[in-house]
């Protein structure tokens, strides 16, 4: 599920920090445990990035130079998003601002997350696998207090 993201005309440390702003705004102030992938980008390895993370409890993993290891997932999402709707078939033509593109990937997002069936999910889109998932630990839980 993509839980934070941010278009921009650059690739500098604030437009991370927005990304993660709205990942932490979804999912709560404090995210400890939370691993962040990314690659070696001046924007992951900068002082106020991992400050922010070490801030919320959530830890860095950058692979090494040349693998992807640590982002396959991130590059995977970023790989199909850009091939579905960036320069993809269905786009209504040349993008002519960043905001033309931010709107349109508001649109990808909910749509990614709300119906595109994900194979790894059993077919299911990432809110309702979600869903189901602490619906189980919560039914689960019950079981436990009840013995």
């Amino acid at each position: 599920m993509i839980v934070g993201w941010r278009v921009a005309g650059h690739m500098r440390t604030d437009m991370v920090l927005d990304a993660l702003e709205m990942a932490r705004w979804s999912r709560g102030t404090q995210l400890e445990g939370l691993r962040c992938h990314s690659d070696a980008g001046s924007q992951f390895t900068s002082l106020r990035y991992g400050e922010r993370l070490a801030e919320i409890g959530a830890v860095p993993s950058i692979g090494t130079v040349g693998d992807s290891y640590d982002n396959a997932l991130a590059e995977t999402v970023n790989g199909y998003y850009k091939a579905e709707l960036i320069r993809g078939p269905s786009r209504p033509g040349p993008w002519r601002t960043v905001d033309d593109v931010e709107l349109a990937t508001l649109g990808w997002v909910h749509w990614h997350n709300h119906q595109r069936l994900h194979g790894y999910l059993a077919d299911l889109p990432p809110t309702e696998f979600k869903e189901r998932f602490y619906a189980t630990q919560q039914g689960n839980q019950a079981l436990v207090e009840i013995k």
